[in-house]
């Protein structure tokens, strides 16, 4: 919870929103290339690679949605990784239909 509370009190970058998922990243983040998912109260780090969790939880419904978003985004999950670790800005990426 103590990472919400964070979430909640800084600017964190959202780069998409579908299906009650909130996808950010933050900048200068440590590797793997990865971002935070939350839904409701649960909240994750995902990596860009495969789409697995690397800390966190989430429901298996918001895993798969989120699988699926990642496989038709990657590439520009990718540049939003790179920006963010450059301290440029981030840009919105299409939700899932």
């Amino acid at each position: 919870m103590l990472f919400f509370k964070y979430m909640k009190d800084k600017k964190v970058p959202e780069i998409c929103r579908f299906y009650g998922i909130v996808i950010r990243m933050f900048f200068n983040e440590h590797n793997p290339p990865h971002f935070h998912a939350q839904y409701g109260e649960y909240i994750a780090q995902v990596k860009i690679d495969n789409a697995e969790i690397i800390e966190g939880y989430l429901p298996q419904r918001a895993i798969s949605l989120i699988q699926n978003w990642v496989q038709l985004h990657r590439n520009e999950l990718y540049e939003n990784w790179s920006n963010c670790q450059q301290n440029k800005k981030s840009f919105k990426i299409e939700p899932l239909d």
